[in-house]
């Protein structure tokens, strides 16, 4: 703080010594002490009061930090949640599709067409190999009928 080395104490001593003189120097000298220990102690008070306030600034920085980190998270989970929650969209929409697509396809039509009307069957062509035996119940001598 103050250069004041041992000479220059000396100095200033001498010189209070004759301007105060040998009954008075004593009183003025515990009253510069008195001084010396009060400038002392607000300096430390100052000094300390300064330090709490720059930790406290600290403290508060540091505070603001983690909560600016904690809302950038909050934002990147909130959109990584829309993301996901968009892209599950358009597969539970692509499965429904193929699920109502598959539904069609394995479902009978609900008006169905009528089947075609059977042709008309020749009896000597259709007749001639067929197990059924003629409408008169006779059978041949080969088995067949007639």
């Amino acid at each position: 703080m103050f250069d004041i080395g041992f000479s220059e104490l000396v100095l200033i001593a001498v010189v209070a010594l004759i301007v105060l003189g040998p009954e008075r120097l004593p009183r003025a000298a515990r009253f510069a002490g008195l001084w010396v220990r009060r400038a002392r102690a607000q300096w430390y008070s100052v000094r300390s009061e300064f330090e709490r306030e720059m930790a406290a600034d600290e403290l508060k920085r540091s505070l603001q930090e983690a909560k600016d980190a904690v809302r950038e998270t909050e934002a990147s989970f909130r959109t990584t949640g829309e993301q996901a929650r968009r892209e599950l969209e358009q597969v539970h929409d692509a499965v429904r599709d193929t699920a109502r697509e598959a539904d069609k396809a394995l479902k009978p039509p609900s008006d169905p067409a009528p089947p075609p009307p059977p042709a008309p069957a020749d009896r000597t062509a259709a007749g001639a190999g067929s197990a059924d035996p003629p409408p008169g119940g006779e059978e041949g001598p080969d088995g067949n009928g007639r």
